[in-house]
């Protein structure tokens, strides 16, 4: 089990007293991994001290503002893919299945593409394919980084690791195409309804947004086993 994605996962997750009493583990798992370049695990324990320490009311405001209420920063990956387009109900449904196939059952009022679940399921895979698979979505990962760094945000760090954890490295053209997209202030509440709006969803011959497919394709691909991958079986 890779326990530096189950920290991880564990920082970018609503903060809870829970979490506020493990943040020292948290910390000692995410220093000793060398994967992680020196300069990021320091900013990794800047933020681990932060949720340690701070008011967790204060702690749990912020984290709404930042993931909740901002759709650039949404923590639901297939949101920054095709937002509420029709193929997210069946990318769903393939993603949910994947997990079912590694034996790992979700509540129902959890999704699947939801990042800590993803970085879950990805702590329970072999660490090559965990490392392949988080190489899909490093796009979104850097995009979110950036918007992360222009708010001073701690949590920069988290998805700068994610990047750095990854096999393929983010293009920049696709981290562009996701910069260029609206990342309203979170107190701008016309802003933010107006990203929040439904993208109209398109039928027929040519209906397809190409740079938006491909993206998808190489998401929805990641969720998918390798073919000579063996199955975890059920637990």
């Amino acid at each position: 089990m890779n326990l530096t994605l189950k920290a991880l996962s564990a920082l970018l997750t609503y903060p809870t007293a829970e979490i506020q009493s493990v943040s020292g583990v948290i910390g000692t798992v995410l220093a000793a991994d060398s994967l992680i370049p020196r300069r990021v695990r320091t900013d990794l324990q800047a933020l681990v001290d932060d949720i340690g320490t701070g008011d967790l009311y204060d702690l749990q405001e912020r984290y709404v503002l930042l993931f909740d209420r901002t759709r650039s920063l949404s923590l639901h990956l297939f949101e920054h893919v095709h937002g509420e387009s029709r193929d997210r109900g069946q990318a769903m449904i393939d993603l949910k299945g994947q997990y079912e196939e590694a034996g790992l059952y979700m509540s129902a009022a959890e999704l699947p593409d939801f990042l800590p679940l993803f970085l879950e399921y990805l702590a329970t895979r072999p660490l090559k394919e965990a490392c392949e698979t988080l190489g899909q979505p490093a796009h979104i990962f850097a995009a979110i980084a950036e918007r992360l760094r222009k708010r001073d945000s701690a949590y920069e760090a988290a998805f700068r690791a994610l990047v750095a954890l990854s096999t393929a490295k983010p293009k920049d053209a696709e981290v562009s195409a996701l910069l260029q997209l609206p990342d309203p202030d979170a107190n701008d509440l016309a802003a933010l309804d107006a990203a929040w709006e439904d993208e109209p969803v398109n039928f027929g011959p040519g209906s397809g947004d190409g740079c938006k497919d491909g993206i998808v394709a190489r998401v929805r691909g990641a969720m998918r086993p390798a073919p000579d991958m063996p199955q975890r079986p059920r637990s």
